[in-house]
């Protein structure tokens, strides 16, 4: 019985209401006294025993509590580590972010200095192409001026029209030569590529990429390189001008000097004897600027000469040296001795006798009035104009006098009309020039004016 009930003691007996619960083992009673704790696994958890008194924990809740303290412990350590370390990496920290720092703004400021001088280059380029443009406006202008200054000039005629763009440079070739005739020289101003719209055509093509910056400069650059090419090329036609017309109106004036020193004649009496036209006005000298183009001088001396070559022609307009009729011109007898038509015998002849018809015209050779219309001896009806200074010609076997003593008679005009009067053997023109009432031979005066008039 005692043994049963031993053991039936160490194991909990079933009451009627445990049924379906699992029995609970009790551990073994520690020893009377003991002063430690012990912790006792069992099959469903872990029991800590302290002074007689029994705490049970579940595998989970151990585990909990394990896993807890390694995280305070780990914790603790970082905490630890952080507070001894915290110096550092907040100095090393700092320096990253202020190393980051000043990398951005120097990063900044160079874009900055990058615009500011992509910003000065262009307002220079700006600038340059604007002060490029007014040159060429200013160039432009003086070379208007300059050919409205040419237009003055009555020997200068003609305009040059101003060169179209060339497409490509075969074009240029076959423009040739102009002819240096530079009035009405202007240049047609065309604006930049960049600053022009051009339609080129209305079918819808793919749009390449836009042109740079570097392109649309060096377009602005060649267009103002073409412009000043073409103003060169103006204003060289015009200076070509004016040195060709320059050098004929010298030619001219110093053929008019010869042609007057050859005939013997006294150029101040010419001058005074001259027909003044009605003019006047006060006296302003003619000053040249110190600062004067070279163009400017050029028509400066263009305009003394012409001065001084209307000034012999007006004094010319005064020498018999032209033709007394039109055409083609055959003498039929020559100024000096010959044998007389009618008598056979030597004779002085003493003036020229011009083949023409009954009827043609007869013009006078010079400036002057009449002194002499109608029958005189063997002259038959004869004409005598006084040209001035001495000068005189007469117009002898007139069929027909249109003139009267008195009038004024113009170089050209009709006197009258060929004939055969007086003492002569057909019709024919009888003429002579007389320099202070003596003849002289008219060939002279001819010749002069073939001379001048080749020039």
């Amino acid at each position: 019985m005692s043994n049963r009930s031993g053991q039936y003691s160490e194991y909990p007996q079933h009451h009627p209401h445990d049924h379906g619960r699992p029995y609970a083992r009790r551990a073994a009673a520690a020893p009377h006294g003991a002063a430690a704790s012990a912790q006792t696994p069992s099959q469903s958890g872990y029991t800590i025993t302290h002074a007689g008194k029994q705490v049970r924990f579940g595998p989970v809740v151990f585990w909990i509590v394990v896993g807890t303290v390694t995280a305070l412990g780990v914790w603790s350590a970082a905490t630890a580590t952080y507070f001894a370390f915290r110096d550092d990496v907040l100095t090393r920290l700092i320096a990253r972010q202020a190393e980051m720092q000043y990398a951005y703004e120097d990063r900044i400021a160079e874009l900055r200095a990058k615009v500011d001088r992509t910003t000065s280059r262009q307002l220079l380029d700006q600038e340059q192409f604007d002060q490029k443009l007014d040159q060429i406006m200013r160039r432009q202008t003086a070379l208007e001026s300059r050919a409205s200054a040419l237009g003055s000039i009555p020997d200068v005629t003609g305009s040059i029209r101003p060169s179209a763009p060339s497409r490509g440079a075969a074009a240029e070739p076959a423009m040739g030569t102009p002819k240096p005739n530079p009035i009405s020289d202007t240049v047609i101003f065309v604006a930049p590529p960049d600053r022009e719209a051009r339609l080129e055509s209305r079918a819808p093509v793919l749009s390449g990429p836009p042109p740079s910056q570097f392109a649309k400069n060096q377009g602005v650059d060649n267009a103002l390189v073409r412009l000043t090419n073409s103003l060169d090329q103006v204003e060289g036609r015009q200076i070509a001008a004016l040195n060709s017309y320059e050098d004929g109106l010298e030619s001219k004036v110093r053929r008019m000097r010869g042609v007057i020193s050859d005939l013997g004649l006294d150029m101040a009496q010419l001058e005074a004897a001259a027909p003044r036209a009605p003019m006047g006005g006060p006296f302003v000298p003619v000053r040249l600027a110190s600062d004067a183009s070279p163009f400017d001088r050029e028509l400066y001396r263009i305009n003394i000469t012409r001065a001084q070559a209307d000034k012999l022609t007006r004094t010319l307009a005064q020498v018999p040296y032209r033709k007394p009729v039109i055409g083609e011109v055959e003498f039929t007898s020559g100024f000096g001795i010959r044998s007389d038509p009618f008598l056979g015998r030597p004779a002085m002849h003493t003036g020229l006798d011009f083949r023409a018809q009954m009827g043609d015209p007869v013009r006078a050779t010079a400036n002057g009035k009449v002194v002499n219309s109608g029958w005189s001896g063997g002259y038959g009806r004869m004409v005598e104009i006084d040209h001035g200074n001495g000068l005189s010609t007469r117009y002898g076997h007139l069929s027909q006098i249109d003139v009267k003593v008195g009038d004024i008679i113009k170089i050209g005009q009709v006197i009258g009309e060929v004939g055969s009067t007086g003492r002569s053997t057909g019709p024919h023109l009888h003429y002579e020039t007389r320099i202070d009432g003596e003849a002289v031979d008219p060939q002279k005066f001819l010749r002069a004016g073939v001379r001048l008039s080749a020039g």
